[in-house]
């Protein structure tokens, strides 16, 4: 009995590396390959302008950074530096495109160069259905990101919620500003573990089109001269 072939799926972005190998690029006829998930930081193969600000929180060119706390019905967002304490900024309630070009909006009001987004995976690191449906998510964001010269991460946010609470009681929050307020929270956890971790184990995620990679480094480059 004859077997089928299994095709190989087509993503909307890939994880690095920036230019595909020489043997996908020698089999150009055949489908795209699948994402590769690999760090931020992953030695000479990302160039500089693409390596996080929590690599370098004391660089004079780097922009703030807007943590994103990315749910089925909210998304809590924050804003922060390297050097200084993050600090909640508002929970969205808006989903699909809407939401996409807010953050995008939200980013340029606060000088953020960059965005990082909270991966939910479980207790041993594994990712879940919910993982999936965020990676769906930011994969779009990516795209439009990269052609305004931002750069997103993905950024482990296990456990954040709960941090969020800890940190609301230690500092005032009334309980019954809390549930309203939470998301955001979450959003300064997931900024206070990527500064804190200096970017390590953040996945930066890019356009799988080459042209916008190009594109992306050709801005972030001229911001920086400027």
């Amino acid at each position: 009995m004859a077997t089928a072939k299994p095709v190989a799926p087509v993503p909307l972005t890939r994880i690095l590396p920036l230019r595909p190998p020489r043997r996908w690029r020698a089999e150009s006829t055949r489908a795209a390959p699948p994402s590769i998930a690999c760090s931020a930081d992953a030695g000479g193969e990302l160039p500089a302008r693409l390596r996080p600000n929590a690599r370098r929180p004391l660089w004079h060119g780097g922009g703030f950074s807007l943590g994103v706390d990315l749910g089925a019905a909210r998304t809590g967002l924050a804003v922060g530096r390297g050097i200084t304490q993050p600090r909640p900024l508002t929970v969205l309630k808006l989903r699909g495109e809407k939401l996409v070009l807010m953050l995008l909006d939200v980013a340029k009001q606060q000088e953020a160069d960059e965005l990082i987004v909270g991966l939910p995976v479980s207790a041993d690191g594994s990712e879940t259905p919910q993982s999936n449906k965020v990676r769906s998510v930011v994969g779009r964001l990516a795209v439009q990101a990269a052609d305004r010269g931002l750069r997103v991460y993905l950024q482990d946010e296990h456990g954040t919620s709960i941090d969020a609470l800890g940190y609301m009681i230690s500092t005032g929050v009334k309980r019954s500003a809390r549930d309203v307020k939470s998301d955001a929270y979450a959003a300064v956890m997931i900024l206070e573990r990527y500064f804190s971790s200096s970017g390590q184990g953040a996945q930066i995620v890019l356009p799988r089109q080459q042209e916008l990679q190009d594109k992306l480094i050709l801005k972030l480059s001229k911001y920086a001269e400027f």
